[in-house]
């Protein structure tokens, strides 16, 4: 699995844009088959950045209905990896 494979995309809510103001983490949607070492190595080419620590969390996907139909959505997984002291990424620069 090649680095631009495993990461996503940002997730992006107000909870993980405090979290990267206050605590400096920043928050991905990652494939589900890679392992905390493989998305350490990923963020840290990607970005240039020096990563402290990564956390997985795997979020189970909602049943939703629409009138008689009930569906789920996907499972997914989450990696919060917490950065370096002096150590940013920012997603949306010039916007």
């Amino acid at each position: 699995m090649r680095q631009y494979d495993i990461i996503r995309g940002p997730v992006v809510t107000e909870k993980t844009t405090l979290q990267k103001e206050v605590n400096n983490q920043v928050t991905f949607k990652v494939d589900p088959r890679s392992n905390r070492v493989e998305i350490k190595d990923a963020v840290e080419k990607n970005f240039n950045t020096k990563v402290k620590q990564v956390r997985t969390v795997t979020v189970k996907g909602k049943v939703k209905q629409r009138g008689r139909i009930i569906g789920k959505r996907k499972d997914w997984k989450k990696a919060i990896v917490t950065l370096m002291p002096g150590q940013r990424i920012d997603f949306f620069e010039g916007v």
